[in-house]
């Protein structure tokens, strides 16, 4: 009896060694190097600080579902299924206006603006998606690098078609005609270069 209490007693120790021995190993294979903590020290300075004159008068967003793909000649092509977020602005850089852009009369003011731009356009990467690879492994790294670099391009190109600057003209003139008119106390034309 003696020896089969200590043969039970044996197992269960080999038991909850080998339990305590596969939770360190484990723990191990997660974390090799026994980092803890991970400490990071920025030392951060400021370059340059620049005017902006710019009045951002539009944004539109977009969502944009691309496929994009590389081409190999022996090897399967690598591919990548992306939903892509991203922003266009528009606006007009009020630093631009002269003198000679702004004609008073006794009944108006006309004022002249530069033309309105895209002021930025860009890709909300925290919001976008990679839904799929194939075949990608070895170029992962280019293959999203280009389906970025493809959807930041469509971006710009599709807001300019969609006529962002027209509705930048529109809402400039919405905002800045009763500002001006209420400060000139006259009637105000605006155009635009």
């Amino acid at each position: 009896m003696t020896k089969i209490i200590n043969r039970i007693l044996i197992i269960i120790v080999i038991c909850m060694g080998s339990f305590f021995a596969f939770s360190y190993v484990k723990g191990m294979l997660k974390n090799p190097f026994g980092v803890k903590t991970i400490e990071t020290t920025h030392s951060l300075i400021l370059e340059k600080t620049k005017t902006l004159g710019n009045l951002e008068l539009v944004s539109y967003y977009y969502k944009d579902i691309l496929d994009q793909k590389i081409t190999r000649d022996y090897l399967p092509d690598p591919r990548a299924l992306l939903i892509v977020y991203g922003e266009a602005t528009g606006c007009v850089n009020l630093t631009k206006i002269q003198d000679n852009n702004i004609e008073v009369t006794n009944e108006y003011v006309f004022i002249k603006l530069p033309k309105p731009f895209l002021c930025q356009y860009k890709i909300d990467h925290s919001k976008s998606t990679i839904y799929d690879t194939q075949y990608a492994f070895m170029n992962e790294a280019l293959l999203l690098e280009e389906a970025y670099k493809s959807a930041e391009l469509k971006l710009k190109e599709t807001a300019i078609q969609s006529g962002i600057l027209k509705q930048t003209e529109d809402n400039a003139r919405n905002m800045l005609i009763p500002i001006f008119e209420n400060i000139s106390g006259k009637k105000v034309s605006l155009e635009f270069e």
